[in-house]
């Protein structure tokens, strides 16, 4: 396996596993997501694909097929009144194939994004994760990451 940026012909393996993050959040939270939904369409894809601010990298079984992905946006605020100016590398999203999990996948992919981070002059590695989703906030809290700050709702 390999972890690399990923390119145009990844986009249905990427598609693939958009659709089961989806379902997940679906099932977590039907009153907020959509069912048979798609975060991006396939142009919103190329266009992510070719924004350097925007990187995606690809877990490559070595025959082409996609076996988890991370979607990372870099952030930075210039001269905000409040905030300091360090650059973040946020993760946007990041997906192993649930039909692959246990392999280490996800651990893989993110030591590639925080070497990554590093290499680009980040300060730290930030994400969200949603509250009915904990599997994932186990994964996160077992690669080390602590909550930066909470999200809170009121239904009514």
């Amino acid at each position: 396996m390999q972890i690399r940026h990923a390119g145009t012909q990844d986009i249905p393996g990427i598609d693939r596993l958009l659709s089961q993050v989806l379902t997940v959040h679906h099932n977590g939270r039907p009153d907020l997501f959509r069912a048979n939904a798609r975060k991006y369409n396939d142009d919103e894809l190329k266009e992510i694909l070719e924004d350097t601010t925007r990187p995606i990298f690809v877990a490559d079984d070595g025959a082409g097929n996609i076996l988890g992905y991370a979607f990372c946006v870099f952030q930075q605020h210039i001269n905000d009144n409040i905030l300091t100016d360090i650059k973040s590398l946020y993760i946007d999203d990041l997906c192993v194939d649930e039909n692959c999990r246990g392999q280490h996948i996800g651990q893989q992919l993110y030591r590639y994004v925080l070497d990554y981070a590093k290499v680009s002059g980040c300060y730290n590695v930030t994400l969200n994760v949603w509250a009915c989703n904990e599997n994932a906030r186990k994964f996160y809290e077992k690669c080390g990451l602590m909550p930066q700050k909470i999200g809170m709702e009121k239904i009514l």
